[in-house]
């Protein structure tokens, strides 16, 4: 056989450009190809089997090579508009998406058309107790259960909204959907409750709701309302209905004070009414930015309870999948999520920042560390090509292990709720080996806005408009952001934002403009491919990365009261889960406070005493306890500064407020060394 006939069957067979004769010795180093001239030779039999070797793993490696991901638009435009205001590049005109199918509406049809696809028996609710395998629901049963037990609501009064809801007042588990899908087969409202919202909260959601009804999961929870009840602090509470059993003495000390308590086998009744698009399906009240949580009432065409949770259940719901939840306890997850080999996995930041640290925490040795690292750098190479997968090499010999930990089936994650690190959203992309997407927005506009595009695996953006929002930023002067630069304060507006603040219309005029765009006080700046980037906050209020909510001014007010501090600055990072402080203190008391404690010295010199700034901090905590301070309000350590804020020096405003900006910045160092030295 001759050459030129093998390489042009070759060729033609796997479409390879023939390779000019100055490469051939670099292709074929290892044949004799001086023994031959490229117009006419024969090969030995060795040299022929090692060509049909060659030929057969390049044809192998072409056939099976990794092949990037095709995006849905141009990842250098993912976005279009004005510099200012953007709408997704998916859209062929500012025309937003109102509705994905056009017969599914409402979560009652979302849920409705997974039972099509899934099948009469299709598994849809997943429970397990400790050490036994997952026990299914299927939709069907999910649906009949559903609608006994809506029948029952509308037997005890409730009524389709607006004229009332239903709260909701459970752990996540299988019982709160069925309870959900009950209130939207009937058109009725929910109100989800969390015990993280306190007594005060609680007592304020239902008064202003007007709750009648309440599903609780266990009969603690159900007490706990009816002790508000027996105070008279909630007087329209009339009705419990408790999924675990109770006691003959909760049940006596229930009808005292004239509430009934309820299990759903005695909610037998048979009615319905069909919902609607317009109709409401969720008020959901946000907590801890103030001590009245505002309620935030969404109707089908935006629900809204706790949002990532809520959105991804019912997407899920329209394609037919199961859901999975937990035991309860959570040391158990990890094991729940290997029992349930999730393909599918919706995850706040803090929970990726734990596998991130316990990934680096297990790896010892230097050499394995340095193959690690290693492996991560070949995988974020193919990211940045656009391959995503997780059969390579790397994913073989290093990464397997870590994606067993989680299944070994997972096939896409959703994080949102709080920023995640690009370094740790990188290496996971690289470890885990599936699409990780990045997604931001609020409960005012039904948890999502911006999410990242597939097959930009880029970090440091929250994505692209989604194609139910129109974003823009708008000038903030006070800061120096300005809208012809791409900064500004974000706005939303699309069919995806809520209607307003439950009977607050204050509040909702603060929201909502008179042209319908939420105002969500973070401030965004538009990147050349059309992401957004969250770079500042307006309003003084931010999450920490557990995604509990800080007013840093409320806490500051609260430390004020210490002697020996004349002012201090609050800083907490979306990225970290804790409080530091910068802290001056007050130069006419001070010294002789900390006589008292037994340092002397000058008021700068006492200022880097590391000991008795230890000795302020703990009084700060002190006074912050006594006020009633969560743990989480806490500051976790301080920089004792010597010289005080003013107008002079840039910190204060003319009305003698912190520009916490400028403070920000000017103590960025010291920032950044609490951060890197506190431990939690």
């Amino acid at each position: 056989m001759h050459f030129q006939e093998w390489l042009r069957s070759l060729r033609s067979s796997v479409g390879l450009k023939a390779p000019e004769s100055d490469d051939l010795r670099s292709l074929l180093p290892s044949l004799p190809l001086s023994n031959f001239s490229l117009s006419s030779f024969s090969l030995s039999p060795s040299s022929l089997l090692g060509l049909g070797a060659l030929a057969s793993l390049t044809a192998y490696y072409l056939v099976t090579r990794p092949r990037p991901m095709r995006p849905p638009c141009d990842l250098q435009a993912q976005s279009v508009g004005e510099p200012s205001c953007r709408r997704s590049a998916l859209l062929e005109d500012d025309s937003l998406l109102e509705f994905y199918y056009q017969d599914t509406r409402t979560a009652y049809d979302m849920f409705q058309r997974g039972l099509r696809i899934a099948g009469d028996d299709g598994p849809c609710l997943g429970y397990r107790k400790p050490g036994q395998p997952y026990q299914w629901i299927s939709y069907t049963e999910v649906a009949e259960q559903a609608q006994v037990l809506g029948s029952g609501l509308l037997a005890k009064g409730c009524q389709p909204n607006p004229n009332q809801f239903v709260g909701i007042f459970a752990q996540n588990r299988p019982e709160w959907i069925i309870s959900e899908l009950a209130c939207y087969t009937y058109s009725m409202a929910v109100v989800p409750l969390y015990e993280t919202l306190g007594l005060e909260a609680m007592v304020h959601i239902l008064n202003l709701a007007e709750i009648s009804l309440v599903i609780c999961d266990r009969e603690e929870k159900a007490a706990s309302l009816l002790e508000n009840k027996e105070k008279g602090v909630t007087p329209k509470l009339s009705c419990l209905v408790v999924f675990n059993d109770f006691s003959d003495a909760f049940l006596e000390r229930a009808k005292n004070c004239g509430v009934e308590v309820l299990t759903l086998a005695q909610l037998m009744v048979s009615r319905m009414k069909p919902p609607q698009p317009q109709d409401l399906a969720v008020v959901c009240f946000t907590s801890g930015t103030t001590e009245k949580c505002p309620s935030v009432p969404t109707n089908n065409l935006s629900l809204s309870p706790k949002l990532n949770t809520f959105v991804s259940q019912v997407s899920m719901f329209c394609h037919g999948a199961r859901v999975g939840f937990y035991q309860g306890d959570i040391s158990l997850l990890m094991d729940d999520i290997k029992t349930l080999k999730p393909t599918f996995f919706p995850v706040v930041p803090r929970l990726l920042n734990r596998i991130y640290d316990k990934i680096l925490g297990s790896v010892t040795s230097p050499l394995r560390r340095a193959l690690l690292h290693y492996a991560v750098r070949r995988k974020q190479a193919e990211l940045s090509s656009g391959v995503v997968r997780n059969n390579s090499l790397w994913d073989k010999l290093v990464f397997n292990r870590i994606q067993a930990n989680l299944g070994g089936n997972l096939r896409f994650a959703l994080t949102a709720s709080a920023p995640i690190s690009p370094t740790v959203l990188s290496f996971l992309r690289a470890t885990l080996g599936c699409l990780i997407f990045e997604g931001y927005g609020q409960t005012e506009c039904t948890a999502g806005c911006t999410f990242s595009m597939p097959g930009d695996w880029s970090a440091g953006h929250v994505g692209a408009p989604l194609p139910c929002a129109m974003v823009k930023v708008v000038d903030i002067p006070d800061m120096n952001y300005y809208a012809k630069n791409g900064e500004g304060e974000i706005c939303i507006q699309g069919p995806s934002v809520f209607r307003g603040y439950l009977k607050d219309p204050e509040r909702t005029a603060e929201a909502l403009d008179s042209d319908g765009w939420l105002h969500s006080g973070d401030v965004g700046q538009w990147l050349p491919n059309g992401t957004l980037r969250i770079i500042d906050r307006k309003k003084h209020i931010f999450k920490l990365s557990q995604g509990e909510y800080i007013a840093p001014e409320k806490i500051e007010n609260v430390y004020m009261r210490c002697v020996p501090v004349l002012q201090v600055f609050v800083h907490g990072d979306s990225l970290q889960s804790y409080l530091i402080g910068i802290v001056v203190p007050d130069p006419e008391v001070f010294v002789d406070w900390a006589k008292e404690r037994g340092f002397v010295g000058s008021y700068e010199e006492l200022c880097q005493n590391p000991d008795l700034k230890i000795a302020v901090l703990e009084d700060m905590k002190s006074v912050g306890k006594e006020a009633g301070l969560k743990s989480f309000e806490q500051v976790k350590d301080i920089y004792l500064h010597s010289e005080t804020f003013s107008i002079a020096n840039g910190l204060l405003t003319p009305t003698l407020k912190s520009r916490r900006a400028d403070i920000r910045r000017v103590f960025q160092e010291q920032i950044s060394n609490m951060y890197r030295k506190t431990a939690i």
